[in-house]
């Protein structure tokens, strides 16, 4: 398993560690065909990342644990109205009913989808709603990219009082400079990043 890269020595009074609860839900941030395909715009390659994350779903699904899924998707009247648009003007390949939407196959098992417009998976939606539906105590965000949607999620999750982790295995970008720079800052401040082993055997 890919290692967490090493990073600077978080200040004191920053990084101080979560306590989990029993009934973790898993957050899949944005892992569809448009960003895992390096042919669509903003994508890029993230099989590693794919591929640990189905392992972790795979350990999610035995254990009846709740799986949300997200993706982004315009609908053609949203493509000229939307700052986000105009600073990234690739996503406009996101567009609703299209294959880049789609999440991607190696992972899909049939969880609810959240669509959204914005970084935060709980940007206008009502992912928030479900998890508390859930009865979900804790959070596992995973997906693309780390220093967008991921991170922007982990905030709002953070903001909602749920302990998230953040399996680093789990979650990629596009340079590995932004990567790296914003796992240390979750890290510090919003979330615990750990070893997918370490989320595994946290609740075996």
């Amino acid at each position: 398993m890919t290692e967490i890269p090493a990073i600077p020595a978080i200040p004191a009074g920053l990084g101080g560690r979560l306590t989990p609860g029993g009934r973790p839900a898993v957050v899949v941030v944005d892992l569809i065909n448009g960003f895992t395909d390096p042919a669509c715009p903003p994508g890029s390659d993230l099989d590693e990342v794919v591929a640990a994350t189905a392992g972790l779903l795979a350990h999610a699904r035995a254990r009846g644990w709740p799986v949300f899924f997200t993706t982004i998707a315009y609908a053609p009247e949203e493509l000229d109205t939307l700052v986000w648009l105009r600073k990234m003007p690739a996503l406009t390949a996101l567009a609703e009913g299209t294959h880049w939407v789609e999440v991607d196959a190696r992972l899909r098992g049939g969880e609810p989808v959240v669509v959204k417009k914005q970084a935060s998976a709980f940007h206008g939606t009502d992912l928030a709603e479900r998890l508390a539906a859930s009865g979900a105590d804790t959070l596992i965000v995973t997906g693309a990219t780390t220093s967008g949607c991921v991170r922007a999620t982990v905030i709002d999750a953070c903001a909602l009082n749920y302990p998230v982790l953040v399996p680093v295995e789990c979650v990629g970008d596009r340079q590995a400079g932004p990567h790296e720079a914003n796992l240390y800052d979750i890290d510090a401040k919003y979330a615990d990043v750990v070893g997918l082993r370490d989320v595994v055997a946290r609740w075996n």
